[in-house]
């Protein structure tokens, strides 16, 4: 049985993987973050998901395969970070205020031999914020370490008007693409239960 490591510390992507089934190890993997100067925001983050990869299976001292991936909320092509502060991210909630955004989660797998990408967007439309609804939101300290200040699987969902794409791709992986770069490291999906799982009976 191939092993799988995820060289990733949120908390999201680990209970996405377990949702589907698949037994993994976590690994810290910490790579440079920096944008490459006139790098695309899709080339940016399949860059650093290879890179997460890559730094992930160096730490390795048996065979497996390790999966890295990153996330970037991307508006008029400027990637918006995680919040600096309360000032930087009632900002990026102003900006996102009322408009259209793309969120971008690039996968990447590799097993020391090959390594295979992908990069996934979905739009994702924002209703119209107050200054008062960013200032209580900063304060529940959910955006602190979320890419554009948001979480879309917490109470940053109220501001969710539409979404074309991928939702959990805009939570921090996307689950069909990832289970088929997963096949072709002979990972199978729906090893293991997920968390809490009940058995369900129709009526």
């Amino acid at each position: 049985m191939t092993e799988l490591y995820l060289a990733s510390g949120s908390p999201r992507r680990r209970e996405l993987l377990m949702q589907i089934g698949v037994p993994f190890t976590t690994l810290s993997a910490p790579v440079d973050e920096a944008p490459l100067a006139g790098e695309s925001a899709p080339a940016y983050v399949e860059r650093l998901a290879r890179a997460k990869a890559a730094a992930g299976h160096a730490t390795l001292a048996q065979p497996g395969v390790v999966l890295g991936a990153d996330t970037a909320v991307v508006l008029d092509g400027k990637i918006l970070g995680k919040p600096e502060n309360a000032a930087h991210a009632q900002a990026m909630l102003a900006e996102l205020s009322g408009r259209e955004h793309q969120v971008l989660t690039a996968v990447a797998l590799t097993d020391g031999q090959r390594c295979e990408s992908l990069c996934v967007t979905s739009q994702v439309r924002f209703r119209l914020i107050s200054v008062q609804e960013a200032q209580r939101y900063w304060a529940t300290g959910e955006p602190v370490d979320k890419a554009g200040g948001y979480a879309i699987q917490g109470l940053g969902a109220i501001f969710v008007t539409a979404l074309a794409g991928s939702y959990s791709s805009v939570v921090g992986l996307p689950l069909s693409e990832t289970a088929e770069l997963l096949e072709h490291f002979a990972i199978a999906c729906w090893q293991a239960s997920p968390p809490d799982a009940e058995d369900t009976h129709p009526l």
